[in-house]
């Protein structure tokens, strides 16, 4: 049985970083496959509920009002439409649904209007998952009553770089939000985004902020930035290929339970780089043709993807699940 630690010293992972691109990988699968199926993936989406006019100043985000991207503000959808939505994806073998709201934190009255969402999509037998903003412990035990299981909010990046991506909140608000959730028995979901001019360290010290939370995230999301015109990130140098595979393994190192899941960015990424992240331990990816607001491969090209290196097989059906990844 793997050892499950949350004790992790900076110098390790980064001693980890530094292994041998084969050995890093190899060391990182044997891990994945102890603990998982490693030819199944959780295919997942994200409904949005809610965008654009978010007050926080994120420089990655498209929804932020401190930039002018071209996005329309759009009011929150009303409970019908997202239950329809939810049952279309039932229909197509859905498990999990996640709705997203661009709030800095949702309001109380806000909040009454997400808990008949939760209510209907539970009722209808799905796994429930939302992605609202920073939560108290006082909101998260409600929408733990309202029958929540997961929720999701991602760290973005280092504790150290984190004011260079984020000047509206600090970094302990995030953990303070993780640590509300868990408290309310509620599945944890956070991960981070690469490509914000981060150095490896950070990339190190993200993911040691997450392995040695108290209790791992049930499901870590590794983003590769989508660049958007009209944010402070949209001319920022990406990551190299074995520079994102590599923090994949990492992840999936540190965290041996935990879903790891390719996000957003996967337009950018080949065949074999995601061939790649598959091997070093990444079990799930977004399902469907946009995320939030950014594109996503369509589902024909991930069928192909899947078939052609063998994921998800008729011998190896998984579910489709709807979630929640940033």
């Amino acid at each position: 049985m793997i050892e499950l630690r949350n004790d992790w010293q900076i110098g390790e992972i980064k001693a980890l970083f530094e292994l041998p691109f084969n050995d890093l990988l190899f060391k990182a699968h044997s891990i994945h496959r102890e603990t998982f199926d490693p030819n199944k993936v959780q295919v997942s989406s994200l409904l949005n509920i809610k965008t654009g006019a978010c007050p926080e100043d994120c420089s990655y985000c498209s929804q932020s009002s401190k930039y002018d991207t071209g996005l329309e503000r759009e009011k929150l959808m009303e409970v019908e439409e997202v239950l329809q939505q939810a049952q279309n994806a039932k229909n197509k073998g859905a498990t999990r649904f996640c709705m997203g709201a661009a709030w800095r934190n949702p309001t109380d009255k806000s909040l009454d209007k997400v808990i008949p969402m939760i209510q209907g999509v539970k009722a209808m037998g799905m796994e429930t998952c939302v992605t609202l903003g920073m939560l108290s412990p006082k909101q998260a035990a409600v929408l733990k009553d309202a029958g929540l299981d997961y929720y999701n909010h991602n760290i973005d990046t280092s504790k150290e770089n984190y004011s260079n991506v984020v000047t509206t909140r600090q970094f302990q608000d995030r953990l303070d939000t993780l640590e509300a959730v868990k408290n309310a028995n509620i599945n944890v979901c956070s991960g981070g985004i690469l490509g914000m001019g981060e150095t490896e360290t950070d990339r190190a010290s993200m993911l040691q902020s997450l392995a040695n939370l108290e209790k791992h995230p049930d499901s870590v999301p590794i983003n590769l930035l989508v660049p958007i015109p009209g944010t402070p990130f949209e001319n920022v140098k990406p990551p190299s290929e074995s520079e994102f595979v590599r923090t994949i393994a990492v992840a999936r190192i540190l965290m041996p339970n935990s879903v790891v899941r390719l996000s957003a960015g996967r337009l950018d990424m080949g065949e074999g780089m995601q061939a790649l992240c598959f091997f070093a331990g990444a079990n799930s990816i977004f399902y469907g043709e946009q995320l939030l607001t950014t594109d996503n491969p369509t589902v024909a090209n991930d069928k192909l993807l899947f078939s052609r290196l063998g994921i998800n097989s008729e011998d190896n059906q998984q579910s489709v699940a709807q979630d929640v990844a940033l």
